[in-house]
């Protein structure tokens, strides 16, 4: 087990690095410079570009960038193009407004998902199924941005309530239980939205897994050998339907840093999605490649994480 956690240590810090010159080449290959001239604004003249390109070694070969960039960001002093400001502590602060919609998101996608792919499947080509089905298609097939606004003008309309922003403006001053009800209130819409996607895909997926474990000789011998339904389903047949989740719950981790740019803008959520949709608008370069890294480093562990848990929970895998 330490040689093998050894060894998928080392190949995923080869991978990371990988990861950073592609990501790197990528963002610079990339048409137009953030030092270009902006013909609207006269102050901005060539001896501030000179400056710029100085300061931040856009005149140094493209791999003495790389070596001060990835230098700068492991010593924490990595800044902004757009605002000069420390890019880790912008990323943390939108981190921490898009961590909760995460949490709530995962917790509602996974919650119904599962019970709802499992009855599918036991009740398979039932109204249920059928209901189930159909909804999941809808769910899929229309923009999450189309809901937000149907949601939106009924909550507003019909419950005359405030849904944009993370909180109603005034309530500052209010007691502390009214200002979390407030917050939870403005974060249960957009959990709902990004979690629609979720609960459709999921839920077919866990579908097809439990069909096909269903359909197994031991699920057929346990039901020959007269054990109880419930005994068949969720013991034998579920059970060896949930490994393949092993791999999807190592990888929403990425998810903790790429937020929702649809969600988060309608709702005008200030989060991850939105700093690096904006970054990316303004060729922030400090800050889109911080998030990339970061983004690569919880893949990373992410499937780290499934490697083990596979280890643990299936006895027939072997090292």
């Amino acid at each position: 087990m330490i040689a093998f956690i050894g060894r998928s240590i080392v190949q995923k810090i080869i991978t990371l690095f990988f990861v950073s010159i592609v990501s790197f080449a990528i963002i610079h290959l990339a048409p137009g410079e953030p030092s270009q001239v902006d013909p609207l604004n006269p102050k901005f003249t060539p001896e501030m570009v000179e400056r710029f390109r100085t300061a931040f070694h856009l005149d140094q070969p493209l791999y003495v960038q790389y070596a001060y960039f990835y230098r700068d960001l492991f010593r924490g002093s990595t800044v902004s193009w757009k605002d000069n400001q420390p890019v880790l502590k912008k990323i943390w602060e939108r981190f921490l407004n898009s961590l909760p919609l995460f949490i709530v998101g995962t917790l509602i996608t996974w919650t119904i998902s599962f019970p709802v792919g499992i009855r599918s499947a036991i009740f398979r080509g039932g109204i249920y199924d059928r209901s189930a089905t159909f909804i999941s298609y809808v769910l899929i097939s229309i923009p999450g941005f189309f809901f937000a606004y149907i949601l939106i003008i009924l909550v507003v309309t019909q419950l005359e309530v405030p849904v944009i922003g993370m909180q109603t403006f005034g309530i500052g001053d209010t007691a502390w239980p009214f200002r979390i009800m407030d917050r939870l209130w403005h974060m249960l819409l957009p959990s709902i939205l990004g979690a629609t996607g979720g609960i459709a895909v999921l839920s077919r997926y866990v579908r097809s897994q439990m069909l096909e474990v269903e359909g197994q000789d031991y699920v057929r011998t346990a039901r020959a050998k007269g054990l109880p339904w419930e005994m068949v389903h969720y013991k034998h047949a579920l059970r060896n339907a949930l490994l393949p989740f092993v791999t999807m719950f190592g990888l929403i981790l990425p998810g903790l840093i790429g937020g929702s740019v649809i969600i988060e803008s309608i709702f005008s959520w200030p989060g991850m999605g939105r700093m690096a949709y904006e970054a990316i608008l303004s060729r922030d370069y400090p800050l889109i490649l911080t998030i990339n890294f970061i983004a690569a480093v919880l893949v990373l562990i992410g499937t780290f994480v499934s490697d083990v848990l596979y280890v643990l929970v299936d006895p027939r895998i072997r090292l």
